[in-house]
């Protein structure tokens, strides 16, 4: 009995397989060295503080809203698309689900760009494309997001 419920024991660990959580999958772009500095002008500044409060340009803001507000920004007369930097501070205190509703929200700005500028270009939405066709849309208005280093309520007081 004993070697029959050993081999089964066995048999369940090498046959099970554990599933891992993947977290935000997101491409990092390449390291540089002497990075260039971005002017504050086309730096769209998103803050998620400890309280899960979101802060859009350090004004009070809705994540509804931020689709609209990105779609803004980047195609705003006062820069390129190309120039336009989305960039994402939250703190160490913010929740893990209110900090994927900003990022979605986020993302969601973008892929109102996109569908927009695939519906012109080729009467489909942004999905419906070839990944050479994405990959134009995506040169065209690329996707800068920049994720600072999470602060601590406690230092930033």
């Amino acid at each position: 009995m004993a070697d029959i419920a050993f081999l089964l024991l066995i048999f369940f660990l090498v046959t099970t397989t554990i599933a891992e959580e993947q977290g935000v999958l997101v491409r990092l772009p390449a390291w540089e060295i002497d990075a260039p500095i971005t002017p504050s002008s086309e730096v769209f500044t998103v803050m998620l503080n400890a309280n899960d409060e979101l802060l859009v340009e350090e004004v009070a803001a809705r994540s509804v809203d931020l689709p609209q507000a990105v779609y803004d920004f980047v195609l705003s007369p006062q820069r390129t698309p190309k120039q336009a930097v989305i960039s994402l501070v939250h703190d160490r205190s913010s929740s893990y689900a209110r900090y994927l509703e900003v990022y979605d929200a986020l993302l969601a700005g973008y892929h109102m760009l996109w569908d927009e500028s695939a519906n012109r270009q080729y009467g489909k939405r942004y999905a419906m494309l070839t990944e050479l066709q994405q990959k134009s849309i995506r040169a065209e208005l690329p996707m800068t997001l920049s994720e600072a280093e999470p602060i601590d309520a406690l230092k930033a007081d």
